[in-house]
């Protein structure tokens, strides 16, 4: 999608119309995985991602481990040879320790840094200083679904990386996870409007009061007002101004992944309120042009927190698997459950598949 301010990549590094929506092999479900200590927010984000279907289907056709040449570290090597053992494997589960062992992240979490600033230095020392995945120290399903992602997108750039930035998107894992939010702001004196683009892997949503996912999409999108002394130098008026903006889904991605903020942002307690989601939702009204054709997504995998508090508690899932029945993943446990059952959970983080 090119608009204004965007220019379009002069190379394409998996070509879309390649990419498979669809099972390209339907079996039982897989593996369960063991919990090593307290990796439990580990054990769900990678069955949500062994279970969605796009990615799997690369991983086992093994194109990228067949033309890796990177040295030592590859996430998608990693995860390929993860997703072949838990769908393969005839064991009844497996140990995730590649993953704990070679998975580090840069930075302490970002969410974490938002929502507890105030314990800084206690999640420092938890998260390590080198940011490396440790198996006895509880961790957030959603920092380490991004740390994932984005160690995987990492592993689909070459050494020629830096040459064309806007190729970075044309990644299989760019194709599959990424879209592109618009923001449009708009002058509240001379009405002058500034679209500006940024490209995104998932949607963090906050939560506080909304009682649907649809009512957090719908604030998602709702103009706010920006601040003059805080907010946007107008080109026209050429000083800062007292704005609009609103913030819209330009570019719709292959597989849409919401976060459910349940982090208060000033108590740094857990939002424990029901947000109602659908197996069936329609993108089209949080767009950039709502009155498009419907843009339907399928819900394919839901994240679950149980505990009373965001650094403690028990992370479980829900996926679908290949043979379109819904199954529980507890750790080692793999249990068939019903679609009702999917959809009353106190959901943290929910995978939508166009």
């Amino acid at each position: 999608v090119i608009g204004k301010g965007m220019t379009p990549p002069q190379r394409i590094l998996f070509p879309p119309e390649k990419i498979c929506m669809d099972w390209q092999q339907k079996r039982r479900p897989g593996a369960g995985l063991y919990n090593l200590g307290s990796t439990c927010y580990l054990n769900v984000v990678l069955q949500c991602l062994t279970y969605t279907p796009p990615l799997a289907n690369y991983l086992l056709s093994r194109q990228h481990s067949r033309f890796c040449h990177q040295q030592g570290f590859c996430m998608m090597c990693i995860m390929e040879d993860h997703v072949r053992k838990v769908l393969y494997s005839s064991a009844a589960a497996i140990r995730p320790r590649a993953v704990i062992r070679d998975l580090k992240c840069k930075q302490l979490p970002v969410l974490w840094q938002v929502c507890f600033p105030s314990l800084r230095g206690e999640l420092l020392t938890s998260f390590s200083v080198i940011g490396q995945f440790k198996p006895d120290i509880p961790g957030d399903a959603y920092e380490f679904l991004r740390c994932t992602v984005n160690a995987m997108q990492r592993a689909c750039l070459n050494e020629n990386s830096n040459s064309d930035g806007s190729y970075h998107e044309t990644t299989i894992i760019n194709q599959i996870f990424g879209g592109i939010l618009r923001s449009r702001v708009t002058c509240l004196g001379c009405k002058t409007v500034s679209d500006f683009y940024k490209a995104f892997l998932d949607v963090l949503l906050k939560i506080k009061p909304a009682s649907s996912l649809t009512t957090a999409l719908e604030d998602f999108v709702t103009p706010k007002l920006m601040d003059g002394k805080k907010g946007f130098r107008c080109s026209k008026c050429k000083k800062k101004v007292a704005a609009s903006k609103t913030v819209t889904i330009h570019h719709e991605p292959r597989v849409l992944t919401v976060c459910l903020g349940r982090a208060d942002d000033h108590s740094s307690k857990k939002i424990c309120q029901v947000v109602e989601y659908p197996e069936y939702l329609d993108l089209r009204p949080y767009t950039s042009d709502p009155a498009g054709e419907t843009l339907l997504y399928s819900l394919y995998a839901v994240v679950v927190h149980s505990g009373h508090t965001c650094l403690g508690g028990h992370f479980f899932c829900f996926t679908k698997a290949s043979d379109e029945q819904w199954y529980k993943m507890n750790d080692v446990s793999v249990d068939s459950c019903g679609l009702h059952t999917v959809l009353e959970q106190e959901a943290y983080l929910l995978f939508y598949a166009r």
